[in-house]
């Protein structure tokens, strides 16, 4: 990695916001050179975000000052600071969903003569820069709401490639992506480096950011901790500076019964994202589901709570030969299932209302009568699960959208544990929390399975299910092809297994 030290091309000294109840940033000041990959990191709510959309105009710091190239800065709007070269793929999807690809990567520069839309040129424009970051086989007509998460996100990133700038600030840049795409991110980072780009990388993976970044600057509570050089720090290093105290990840060894069986999938099918996948989940275990994105471990649990209701197969629920009956999700919450989605704000949480009103959500009927609310009720129930899980919030009346990551995915579980159902689904639970939230979230997930619920987890972070699972499935083109114990998986099997169907797509397994 190339040394660092070069032009100054961004400088905040002493920025100060506040939101309602909160002090967002505490005098901070942040620094970026021409040639630099800088990460920024932090809990959730340490202020990342909120430093970043000052830099891009999208929030207006209540004290302190900017400096661009050494001249005075403070963009009112994004367009200014683009204007100005400073651009950012945010964390949150942008995207218009029924506009195109490439009109999507170039809505602000469409190609025209006379007013009408070139889309000849568009297109060739558009294929160019999807290349490279690893959507050469996506059609540039293609609908934006047609393409997955992770592909969503790269057509975000290469959005933020297209144009020429002098800042770059990328918000959690790879946490949708696959292995493959995150490599394709990093040539294309690496290159902007050698241009001379300052990029800021906010992160919460420890190890990208010691692998891409030249120095890391950590927040906690809205105030500047420390900057360190990348080449001379630890991720245990960086996560004591984060959240205050040693956090260690260990794998959870907790002393269980075997338990009754309390899911049985035979055979299920739809379409070709799942295919005759068959499994059982015990209560008080946690059961990992691995595999490359686009493998069908988001199909599969979808199919399970008859979101998406399987075209063959069967499900079996609580040790009965009969198979139960769900053809929509009020079916299998009615059976005692819970499906805590990736995408949580978009369909986990209604985000304008209270916390009080997300977690009380699922069993409306348990906080009212004759149709009415009982207020003093919902706030019962409300400040138990905010205390039980730990939620920090000013109060059970803010607006869930105002919470960070971890604490929205606190009440996502809070909402599901007030419907006491015996089975937990949880896709993704981690994305896009930080470290000291995950290792909560981990322990959460621990004490739902000493209660002696089944639980049921997807993630990209092959570690993560390591660290919490008692058997890992893994998935791959569709198919489940292999299931491990702790005394035989390694991040190599698992990976061999994920990839098992895409290198010999003939052999198939049995079932």
């Amino acid at each position: 990695m190339s040394a660092p030290a070069r032009q100054t091309v961004l400088a905040a000294r002493g920025i100060c916001k506040r939101f309602p109840g909160v002090q967002a940033l505490r005098s901070v000041d942040f620094e970026l050179r021409a040639g630099e990959v800088h990460a920024l990191v932090g809990e959730n709510g340490a202020g990342k975000s909120t430093l970043s959309r000052i830099v891009v105009g999208l929030e207006t710091p209540d004290n302190g000052s900017m400096e661009l190239f050494g001249e005075d800065y403070l963009p009112r709007s994004k367009r200014q600071a683009e204007d100005r070269g400073i651009r950012m793929v945010m964390q949150e999807l942008n995207l218009i969903g029924r506009l195109s690809v490439a009109e999507n990567i170039f809505l602000d520069n469409l190609p025209s003569t006379g007013g009408f839309v070139r889309y000849g040129r568009l297109h060739a424009a558009a294929a160019a820069i999807m290349a490279r970051v690893g959507l050469a086989d996506v059609d540039p007509a293609t609908p934006a709401d047609a393409l997955g998460i992770g592909q969503q996100q790269m057509v975000e990133i290469a959005a933020g490639l297209s144009r020429d700038c002098r800042v770059l600030i990328l918000d959690e840049p790879t946490a949708s992506l696959t292995d493959r795409e995150i490599e394709l991110l990093f040539i294309q980072i690496r290159n902007l480096r050698e241009q001379g780009v300052a990029i800021c990388y906010i992160s919460h993976r420890m190890e990208e950011i010691l692998r891409i970044a030249d120095r890391i600057t950590v927040l906690r509570d809205g105030r500047r901790i420390e900057t360190l050089a990348a080449a001379e720090t630890t991720i245990d290093a960086v996560i004591r500076c984060m959240v205050g105290r040693d956090v260690r990840q260990e794998l959870m060894s907790r002393e269980k019964p075997a338990g009754e069986v309390a899911l049985r999938a035979e055979g299920l099918s739809r379409g070709a994202k799942v295919r005759q996948v068959s499994f059982e989940l015990r209560r008080g275990e946690i059961l990992g589901l691995a595999g490359l994105m686009g493998s069908g471990r988001t199909e599969t649990l979808r199919a399970l709570f008859a979101a998406d209701p399987p075209a063959g197969g069967a499900v079996y629920l609580y040790g009965s030969n009969a198979p139960a009956r769900l053809r929509h999700p009020g079916d299998a919450v009615r059976r005692g299932l819970a499906f805590c989605t990736e995408d949580r704000k978009q369909q986990g949480l209604l985000l304008p209302l209270p916390v009080r009103c997300n977690i009380t959500l699922t069993r409306l009927r348990e906080v009212s009568r004759w149709g009415w609310i009982r207020a003093a009720d919902e706030r019962a129930v409300a400040g138990q699960y905010v205390a039980a899980l730990a939620v920090r919030c000013p109060s059970i009346e803010q607006p869930v959208g105002f919470l960070s990551g971890g604490n929205q995915q606190k009440v996502v579980i809070a909402k599901w544990l007030f419907c006491n159902c015996d089975i937990l689904m949880f896709d993704e639970p981690t994305r896009g929390i930080d470290v000291g939230a995950k290792y909560e979230i981990y322990r959460l997930l621990a004490r739902l399975a000493d209660r002696g619920k089944a639980v049921l987890v997807v993630s990209s972070e092959w570690d993560e299910l390591m660290a919490v699972c008692d058997r890992i499935a893994v998935m791959s083109d569709g198919y489940l092809v292999e299931t491990f114990t702790p005394d035989r998986w390694s991040r190599q099997r698992i990976l061999e297994a994920a990839y098992s169907q895409y290198l010999q797509p003939t052999a198939r397994p049995s079932g």
